[in-house]
C-alpha cells in the first residue's frame, strides 16, 4: 500500500525527469537538422536482363548477318564454277561429237576394205588403231558427260540453315571443280583422238586415190563408164580434207568404182574368147597407143558398117565431145583376122582419127559426114598410115589442109 505525500509536500518537490527520458529527436550532432529523404534505386536485375537481351540479339544478328555473307560469297564461287563446268560440258560434248563423226566414218572406210584399189598394210593398219584408239576416248567422254551438273537450292533464311546450306556448296563446288578437270582431259583427248583418225583417214583415201591411176592401167579393157566413174571418184579421194561422213561415201565409191572396172573388164574379156582374142588385144592397145588421152572401148562383130566378109573390113567410131574425151570403136573380126596388115593398121588409123577429134574440135570442120571422113583420113595419112584402107578408098583423098591441121591433133 503506498500512502500519499504529506499535504503541501507535491509543491516544495522540485520536477525532475529520470534517466531514462527520450529526446524529441535522435541526433549526434549539437545541432541537428533535418536531412532529405533518399530516392529509390532502379531495379538491378531488370537493367541486367535487358542489357544481356539485347547483347543476345546483338549476336543472333551478327551471326545471321555471317551466315548470310558466307552463304553468299559461297553461291558465288560456286556459280563461277558452275559456268566454268558447264562450258567445258558443252565443249567436251562438242569434241566427243567430231570425234564420233571420224571414228564413224573410220568405220565405214575400214569395213569397205581395199580388196580392189589396193592400200598399204601399214597405212589401213594405222587407221585402224586410231578408230579403236578414238572409241575409247569417246566412251571416256561420254561416261562424264553422263554425270548431271549440281544446282543450288533456294537460299534458306535462318543461319543454321545457311551455314549447312553454305557447307554443302562448297562441297559441290569442289565437285564441280574436279569433273571440270576431268571433263577438260577427257576433251583433249578427243581432240587428239581425232585428229589421229583424221590423218590416217586421209592417209588411207590419199593412197587409194593415187592408187587409181595405176589401177585403171592394169586395167586397159575396162568399159569408159567404169573407167570414169572410177577417175572420178579418184579425184574426190585426193581432194578430200576431211575424214567424214562424205569422206567415207568417196572412199566407197572409189572401192565401187574399182570393182566395176574389174567386173566390165571381165565381160570386155569374155566377149574377146576364141582364137581372135591375143589379134583383138593387140589391135586395142595399138589404136589406144595412138591417140593418148582418149577412152577408147572396143565392140567386135562379123560385120561392121556393111563390111567383114570376103576380105573387106569394116569400123565405125561413135564419140562425145565431153569431158573426158572418149568413144567407141566397132571392128568387123575380118580386122583382128588380117592383123597385122599394113591395111588392118590403116583402117584402125582411120577409125582412131574419128576418135582423137575429141582433143581437136575446133581444128576441122565437122558439120558435114564428107569432112568428117576427110578429116578421119588425113589423120591417118599424117601418122605415116598410107595403105587406103585409111580411108582414101572408101572416101577419096583429102585435100592437103586437112593433113596439114590433122597433123598438130596428137
Amino acid at each position: 500500500m503506498t500512502a500519499p505525500l504529506p499535504s503541501g509536500l507535491e509543491a516544495s518537490i522540485p520536477l525532475t525527469r529520470g534517466p531514462h527520458e527520450l529526446p524529441a529527436r535522435f541526433s549526434s550532432s549539437p545541432n541537428p537538422t533535418a536531412r532529405p529523404r533518399a530516392r529509390r534505386r532502379p531495379h538491378q536485375g531488370l537493367l541486367i536482363g535487358v542489357l544481356g537481351g539485347a547483347a543476345v540479339i546483338a549476336a543472333l544478328g551478327i551471326t545471321q548477318l555471317s551466315a548470310n555473307l558466307g552463304y553468299d560469297a559461297a553461291a558465288d564461287r560456286f556459280a563461277d564454277t558452275l559456268r566454268t563446268a558447264t562450258a567445258i560440258t558443252s565443249e567436251t560434248a562438242h569434241t566427243r561429237d567430231v570425234l564420233t563423226r571420224a571414228t564413224d566414218a573410220g568405220h565405214v572406210i575400214l569395213d569397205a576394205g581395199s580388196a580392189q584399189i589396193a592400200v598399204p598394210e601399214e597405212t589401213v593398219s594405222a587407221l585402224s588403231t586410231a578408230v579403236a584408239e578414238g572409241e575409247e576416248a569417246g566412251r571416256v567422254a561420254e561416261k562424264l558427260l553422263a554425270t548431271a551438273l549440281p544446282s543450288p537450292e533456294e537460299k534458306p533464311v535462318w543461319f543454321w540453315e545457311l551455314f549447312g546450306a553454305s557447307a554443302a556448296l562448297v562441297e559441290d563446288e569442289s565437285a564441280l571443280d574436279e569433273l571440270a578437270q576431268e571433263l577438260e582431259t577427257a576433251s583433249e583427248s578427243a581432240v587428239e583422238a581425232e585428229e589421229a583418225v583424221q590423218e590416217s583417214g586421209l592417209g588411207v583415201l590419199t593412197a587409194a586415190g593415187e592408187a587409181a591411176a595405176g589401177f585403171e592401167t592394169a586395167h586397159p579393157s575396162a568399159r569408159n563408164d567404169a573407167v570414169i566413174a572410177l577417175r572420178s571418184a579418184a579425184a574426190d579421194a585426193l581432194a578430200a580434207t576431211t575424214v567424214d561422213d562424205d569422206a567415207a561415201t568417196t572412199y566407197v565409191a572409189l572401192q565401187d568404182a574399182g570393182a566395176q572396172v574389174i567386173a566390165t573388164e571381165s565381160e570386155e574379156m569374155a566377149e574377146k574368147s576364141g582364137p581372135l582374142r591375143g589379134a583383138r588385144l593387140e589391135i586395142e592397145a595399138f589404136a589406144r597407143s595412138l591417140a593418148p588421152g582418149v577412152l577408147l572401148e572396143f565392140d567386135w562383130s562379123p560385120v561392121v558398117n556393111g563390111a567383114g566378109y570376103n576380105g573387106s573390113m569394116g569400123g565405125y567410131t561413135t564419140w562425145w565431145w565431153d569431158d573426158p574425151g572418149r568413144a567407141n570403136i566397132e571392128l568387123s573380126n575380118s580386122v583382128a583376122e588380117q592383123w597385122p596388115a599394113e591395111r588392118s593398121k590403116a583402117l584402125v588409123a582411120h577409125e582412131v582419127g574419128h576418135a582423137i577429134s575429141v582433143k581437136c574440135e575446133d581444128m576441122y570442120d565437122a558439120s558435114t559426114q564428107d569432112s568428117i571422113e576427110k578429116w578421119a583420113t588425113a589423120w591417118a595419112i599424117s601418122m605415116g598410115y598410107t595403105d587406103d584402107a585409111n580411108g582414101v578408098w572408101a572416101y577419096g583423098y583429102p585435100p592437103q589442109e586437112y593433113i596439114d591441121a590433122a597433123a598438130g591433133c596428137r
